[in-house]
């Protein structure tokens, strides 16, 4: 029996959820921060972590709101935010398992919903978030995190391929017009976006997924054959680090 996209993402996760819920590059961050300073001065009731991978979204709204459901499609990444959540005395997280195009809750259920670094796994990131929207209170508000590829072809494409190749869990990193695009259609009003940078050490990235020698191997050749336009842009260094795009989207549902 074929694998469904699910069951590889499943799989790809499911192993390595403790390195997830311990990896600097997620645990840390000024989006992780805005998340934060967001959710205080929101007073969120009930938050939903979309997609919450190894939970640092959920740690960081459980002081904030007072209920957070860690919401993922791995069994055991929930496990291991649900161990994490015990030990960091956080009893108001709760685990429910599912994919995102297919939310098992309520209309308007969710006072805030956040989502980081997950979207770029989703089967089809549309309906997604327009499950996103269906359960978001109409006075409520979401909050978009991921990696953003870049509106070139050329530069989309080589990240596009060394993101695959790193994880073929990975569907694709959206552009910031294609966020746009999909929040606007989904019924959400947009009110702020930000571009970062995030630097990436290529040793640790390619630990965390687990990625075969022989396709990092692949990756770190591509490195060095790109143009200098290329290699410019992602700042590729001799030790194949690199840096990409990340953004952030606010948004409220649309009246």
């Amino acid at each position: 029996m074929e694998k469904t996209h699910e069951a590889v993402v499943a799989g790809q996760f499911g192993s390595r959820a403790a390195e997830y819920v311990t990896s600097a590059v997620h645990a840390h961050g000024a989006d992780l921060e805005e998340i934060k300073r967001v959710a205080g001065e929101f007073h969120a009731g009930r938050a939903l972590d979309l997609g919450c991978g190894g939970g640092h979204v959920s740690f960081a709204l459980a002081p904030l709101a007072r209920d957070v459901v860690a919401y993922d499609l791995s069994s055991e990444m929930l496990d291991a935010v649900r161990s994490s959540a015990q030990q960091r005395g956080l009893p108001n997280i709760t685990t429910v398992l599912g994919p995102v195009e297919k939310l098992p809750f309520d209309d308007a259920s969710f006072d805030l919903v956040a989502s980081r670094f997950s979207a770029h796994h989703w089967r089809d990131v549309a309906r997604g978030l327009q499950e996103a929207r269906r359960v978001l209170k109409p006075d409520g508000l979401a909050l978009f995190i991921d990696v953003a590829a870049p509106e070139t072809p050329l530069l989309d494409t080589f990240l596009q391929t060394i993101e695959l190749l790193r994880d073929p869990s990975h569907v694709r990193d959206y552009a910031p017009s294609e966020w746009r695009a999909f929040l606007t259609a989904a019924g959400f009003a947009i009110e702020e976006v930000t571009l970062r940078r995030l630097p990436l050490e290529f040793s640790s990235w390619i630990a965390r997924m687990g990625t075969p020698p022989a396709r990092a191997a692949v990756i770190r050749g591509l490195h060095a054959e790109m143009a200098g336009d290329v290699r410019s842009y992602f700042e590729l260094t001799p030790a194949g680090d690199f840096t990409v795009d990340t953004i952030e989207v606010r948004a409220k549902p649309a009246t």
